[in-house]
């Protein structure tokens, strides 16, 4: 992580929660580690005191795990399929109708071995409803290696 003034940040992942605190009104989080910090939040940060935030950089090699999650996602879903998220790394996949879902346990076996994801599915061949979550991924590091 890399300290860096806040008008300096936007575009950027910001490395930790912030608390806003209101007495007697508000305690709670502002900004959520993950948040990429935009234009509007400048002055939202300098009215908590904060000046100076701590963010990951991204690169070609370093991704968003919001942006990591939504790939695995895109590429794992087939036909009859929809995503919903991404929120803190992890989206569902939900069915458009109801049917019978296939699973390719190859793929989801490799998937899984990959450090730092995590895919889960419904059985292979389960009956499904309508709009119902029949999988979805969870990205753990903030920051993953590119996928």
């Amino acid at each position: 992580m890399k300290k860096v003034r806040v008008e300096d940040a936007v575009g950027m992942v910001l490395g930790h929660d912030l608390t806003r605190i209101v007495p007697g009104k508000f305690k709670g989080a502002a900004f959520k580690k993950g948040h990429i910090i935009q234009g509007e939040d400048i002055e939202i940060l300098k009215n908590m005191g904060k000046y100076n935030v701590y963010v990951f950089e991204l690169n070609e090699e370093k991704i968003h795990e919001d942006e990591a999650a939504i790939r695995i996602a895109k590429a794992s879903a087939g036909d009859g399929l929809y995503l919903t998220g991404p929120c803190e790394g992890k989206i569902s996949i939900k069915a458009e109708a109801r049917g019978v879902l296939k699973v390719n346990l190859s793929a989801l076996s490799k998937i899984n071995d990959i450090d730092m994801i995590m895919f889960a599915t419904l059985h292979n061949n389960s009956v499904v409803e309508k709009n119902q979550t029949v999988a979805g991924t969870r990205i753990i590091p903030l920051v993953p290696a590119t996928v």
